[in-house]
This record gives C-alpha cells, sequence and structure tokens, in this order.
C-alpha cells in the first residue's frame, strides 16, 4: 500500500511538472532573458521528492553514487562531494594545508589572479597562508602567465597557484604545466566555470593535484547547491574526506546498524583509536585527528546531481551553440568590445559571453548594461573585478602601491567587463531579442 501512494505521489509530481513545462512562455519585453539558471524536467523533481521521502536525509547511497560518477566523468580517479562550490574550495585548500595533505605550512604563499571572485581567494586567506597576485590579459582575463614566471623565478616561498579558468576558457595549459612542473608548485583548480571544456582533448578539471567544481543554480549543472572535489592522489581524497566530516579519522562511508564489530567498511570500528587514552577502547568514526569542518551535502542534492549528469551533454552543447549565436550579435561592433576568443588547443564549454569595452568607445559599459537591463536581458559584471578595490580587501592594497600601474588590466576589466549568459535556457527566440536590442543600441552611437 505505501509502495502504491508512494507511487501515486511520484506520477502526480511527473504530471504536475510536465504540464507545468507545456504552459511556459516567453514574452520579448515583458519577461526577463535570465543569464543561467536550472535546466530540470520531470525526473529531478521525482527524484528529489523520492530521496525526500525516504527520510534518509544525509549523506547515503545517491551521494556515494555520485562521487563515483563525477570522477569517471572529469577523467580524475577520486572525488569527494560537497554543499557548495565555496566549501569545495575551501576544502581544497585546507587539504593543502593538512597533515594529512601536503602539509603545506601557513604563511606560504600562493598565486592567484587579482581578478576573479572571493569563492577562490578567501580559502587563501583563511587557511593562513599568503596570497600573491597577478594581473590578468586581455581578451582572455586568464592570469598573466609572465608575471607568474617572473615571480616564481625570483620567490622560493611560492609554493603553489590557484585560480579559475575564466567563464570555461582555459590560460595556455602547456605553459602554465611547465611552469608547474619545474617550479615544483602545487596546483589547485579551480573549474567551477569550466565543466565540459578541454584542453588538448583533456578536460579541464583533471590537471590540478586538486580540482573543483561547483553546481550552483547557474553553473553547468546543478543539484540547487553543492560543490566537488576531484584529484588523482588517493591520500588527499582521504584528507579532503575527513576535513569535511569535522576531521573525522575515520573514512568508512558505510555501516551496518547494530553490528558494532564489523559496523564500518573497515572492520575496525571499536579498536584502540585514541593515543590520548591509551586504555581506552573507542568508537573511531567519532575520534578526530584533523581540525576540520562540517561541509556534507544532503542526499536530496545528489539525487538531482545524477539526473543532472545525465542531461550535461545536451546542456553543454547548448552553451557553446550559445555563444557562437551571442558572437554573431557582437562581432559586427568589435570595434567597441575586446570579444572572448578561445585559447589556442582549448575548447571551451563556455559558461557566458564576455566582453569587455574598449577604453576609446564612445560609450560606457553602464551605458550598454543600462539599456539591456532596460529591455529585461539580464547582465553581470566580471564578478569581483579587482578584489583589493573591495572594502574587505583594502588591507591587503599596500603591499602593491598604486593599483592602477600594477595591475592596469584589472582596473580596466573593473569598470568595463561585463557579461550575458549561455545557458540551454536562452532559446533562438530569445537570441534574436538580444539581437534586436543590441542593435537598438548601436543605432544610437556614432
Amino acid at each position: 500500500m505505501i509502495d502504491t501512494k508512494l507511487e501515486n505521489i511520484l506520477s502526480l509530481v511527473e504530471d504536475y511538472i510536465d504540464e507545468k513545462r507545456q504552459n511556459e512562455s516567453w514574452k520579448p519585453g515583458e519577461d526577463w532573458v535570465s543569464y543561467s539558471g536550472p535546466y530540470f524536467d520531470k525526473n529531478e523533481y521525482r527524484e528529489a521528492i523520492k530521496s525526500l521521502l525516504s527520510e534518509w536525509l544525509i549523506f547515503g547511497k545517491d551521494s556515494n553514487l555520485f562521487e563515483m560518477a563525477f570522477p569517471k566523468h572529469l577523467g580524475m580517479k577520486f572525488g569527494c562531494l560537497t554543499n557548495s562550490g565555496s566549501s569545495a574550495n575551501l576544502l581544497m585548500m585546507a587539504a593543502t594545508k593538512s597533515k594529512k595533505g601536503f602539509d603545506l605550512p601557513e604563511g606560504s604563499k600562493i598565486i592567484t589572479p587579482v581578478v576573479g571572485f572571493p569563492t577562490t581567494i578567501n580559502p587563501i586567506i583563511q587557511l593562513g597562508f599568503k596570497p600573491v597576485f597577478v594581473d590578468v590579459t586581455l581578451p582572455d582575463l586568464n592570469l598573466d602567465l609572465n608575471q607568474v614566471e617572473e615571480l616564481v623565478k625570483n620567490d622560493p616561498e611560492i609554493r603553489a597557484i590557484t585560480f579559475a579558468h575564466v567563464l570555461g576558457n582555459p590560460p595556455d595549459m602547456d605553459r602554465l604545466m611547465k611552469i608547474v612542473r619545474e617550479n615544483h608548485l602545487i596546483f589547485l583548480e579551480d573549474s567551477c566555470d569550466a565543466l565540459g571544456s578541454t584542453y588538448r582533448g583533456k578536460k579541464l578539471g583533471s590537471f590540478g593535484d586538486i580540482s573543483t567544481c561547483s553546481f550552483f543554480p547557474a553553473h553547468h549543472m546543478t543539484m540547487g547547491e553543492g560543490g566537488f572535489v576531484a584529484t588523482n592522489n588517493k591520500k588527499i581524497r582521504k584528507a579532503v574526506s575527513s576535513l569535511r566530516d569535522w576531521g573525522r579519522a575515520c573514512y568508512c562511508n558505510t555501516m551496518k546498524p547494530g553490528n558494532v564489530v564489523d559496523g564500518t567498511a573497515c572492520g575496525n570500528r571499536f579498536k584502540n583509536w585514541l593515543p590520548g587514552l591509551k586504555e581506552a577502547v573507542y568508537d573511531h568514526r567519532y575520534v578526530f585527528d584533523d581540525i576540520g569542518f562540517n561541509l556534507k551535502p544532503i542526499e536530496l542534492q545528489a539525487s538531482m546531481g545524477l539526473e543532472q549528469l545525465k542531461k550535461l551533454p545536451e546542456m553543454d552543447h547548448a552553451r557553446k551553440f550559445n555563444f557562437l549565436k551571442l558572437n554573431e550579435v557582437f562581432k559586427p561592433y568589435e570595434k567597441y568590445f575586446h570579444l572572448p576568443k578561445a585559447t589556442p588547443n582549448s575548447d571551451p564549454c563556455w559558461f557566458a559571453y564576455l566582453m569587455t569595452v574598449k577604453k576609446d568607445a564612445p560609450f560606457k559599459k553602464q551605458d550598454i548594461i543600462s539599456h539591456l537591463e532596460g529591455k529585461k536581458i539580464q547582465t553581470r559584471s566580471f564578478f569581483a573585478g579587482n578584489i583589493l578595490t573591495h572594502p574587505g580587501y583594502h588591507h591587503m592594497a599596500s603591499d602593491y602601491g598604486d593599483l592602477d600601474e600594477m595591475f592596469p588590466v584589472a582596473q580596466q576589466v573593473t569598470t568595463n567587463s561585463f557579461f550575458l549568459g549561455t545557458f540551454i535556457g536562452i532559446t533562438d527566440d530569445k537570441i534574436r531579442y538580444i539581437k534586436k536590442s543590441v542593435d537598438e543600441f548601436f543605432e544610437g552611437i556614432k
């Protein structure tokens, strides 16, 4: 009877979503052209409701299945699902510091672009490392590899490098990996905007010693919130899993209820695991040998994520196709913009269509984005721009002197760069509306 009622509920959910999708419409000028959003059908909702009604709310079967499936998608061996992309970056950095990971000492210097988002930069500071900022280059806005080379050549305290591939487009990975190898750097790869992108046929997110991905609704796939840490290093995988789960000494993720002897995957649940209490026989699932966090996802996230993985090829194709169509929209006005170009040897799965208004353009970024937003076409600035211009980071700015001289491109990006979305929800009729709106703006430009 219960199973029948459950199927009835799930059937009603499916019918509701099918009907809702059939009745959805978009009216140009009245409804927003969103830059991104979730691409769900009845399957995600079915699995979410099914997971919720199972009453198993925490990390469970679907979470384990996702942790096995997603590294294979990236071309990596191991992975750890977490509750957000920001948490993934925090865990990546924490594993770099942990004695169970790379054991990088506090105060070590880590190179990162000055243009980006706090989720990439903050963990460096929060874990007691020192960020060493570099400028970016036009038009790609990736980190300036000339500056990187100069810094690592002259500063032996630089131990690692971390950055996000800009909206799915990588830097010159041949050159970058040569710098990493020759200087024995740890490479922490933020692939939150780059799921589906490749360089020489190799997926971004598979180059780093550790890499991360985000499943926020704006990203290539979503489970509401969610993130992932991937690695080929089994030791790092264990460190990340422990840090995600408060710093547990136990890495087992399965238990047999009521079995106090063999109730973990290792079969050693009750052994002498407390060196500070040598006579104690203690439950090693509650022994903590690191100072960690609680960054676990809920099972419902993974249930949706497994369905999203099935749709990822379709969603990736749409992003690449929409990028090309938006390029056709803006190509006639290229004299006013630095337009995005794929890095040689790369095949980006574009998170967005990025533009930087040239200094000599007869209009400002604010002019065109105000026009587009007035037409209900969503735009976004390129994240934080120069992070050192923000109040929370002012205390670090004095280390770099005149920001205009030190980071000239970053300053330009902060005031002149913006992007439009490329996700699957931007249909052909929306592209036509964007083109009409863009053309209207330039009718008034002489």
